[in-house]
């Protein structure tokens, strides 16, 4: 479908999923605007990669907004006296960190009437994640109930149209569809404890995942993992 529009912001975490969705619209032939937010992620290394992938795929513009969810804390990723998993557990894990994508998704609706783009994409998955709420289709769907109503462009019918194209793949289907697209998923960064260099725990459950899905991909894992005791090598399974 032909559009008269074509700028979408792109929420751009540095990580494999939002770097397969900004290949995705890219692939679309939108004009791309990248958002990452700092909002005090102890793995505030993954913003160095959003760069990397913003440059590596051809965005248009990058930006970085501040949000410092760390003086609310409550999650493993803004609270460094809470650890992060690296075992499986039950319920919503202490990654979950409230609001987070209700926040991202608010500013970059406000990016997006500042630059009369009519598509947010954001790579939320409902499929292969940590079980966060505000990962699920009716999460997204309300959302983009509240942009129709929030924003001047949605009062003028002129829309804003919320985008979440991994919400029901799994994440081989991922990796084999940003794989297809050119995506360089060493340049992303994915762990929630990633060192400074971006080389991942291994452990956590994003690695987990991480890992699962180049595994059942049948494709090979580019990601740094840092060694554990008793093991040399740079990458395992």
């Amino acid at each position: 479908m032909s559009r008269v529009n074509k700028r979408a912001v792109i929420l751009l975490s540095g990580g494999l999923d939002s770097a397969t969705v900004l290949a995705m619209a890219r692939a679309q032939d939108l004009d791309c605007y990248a958002l990452s937010v700092a909002y005090g992620q102890r793995h505030e290394v993954e913003l160095q990669a959003a760069a990397a992938v913003a440059k590596h795929l051809g965005a248009r513009e990058h930006r970085v907004m501040r949000v410092d969810l760390a003086h609310i804390g409550g999650s493993a990723l803004t609270d460094r006296s809470i650890d992060v998993p690296t075992t499986p557990g039950e319920g919503i894990p202490v990654t979950y960190v409230p609001a987070r994508n209700t926040i991202m998704l608010s500013l970059a609706m406000a990016w997006a009437e500042v630059l009369d783009a009519r598509e947010i994409h954001v790579g939320v998955n409902a499929i292969d994640y940590s079980g966060y709420p505000d990962c699920r289709p009716e999460f997204i769907a309300a959302f983009q109930t509240l942009a129709g109503l929030a924003t001047k462009a949605g009062v003028e019918g002129r829309g804003l149209e919320v985008r979440a194209p991994l919400i029901q793949m799994s994440k081989a289907q991922i990796v084999r569809e940003g794989t297809r697209l050119g995506v360089d998923y060493s340049l992303t960064v994915s762990c929630y404890q990633a060192d400074e260099n971006g080389d991942a725990c291994g452990l956590c459950d994003s690695c987990r995942l991480r890992r699962e899905g180049f595994v059942s991909a049948g494709l090979s894992d580019p990601t740094r993992y840092r060694p554990r005791a008793g093991q040399g090598g740079e990458n395992f399974v």
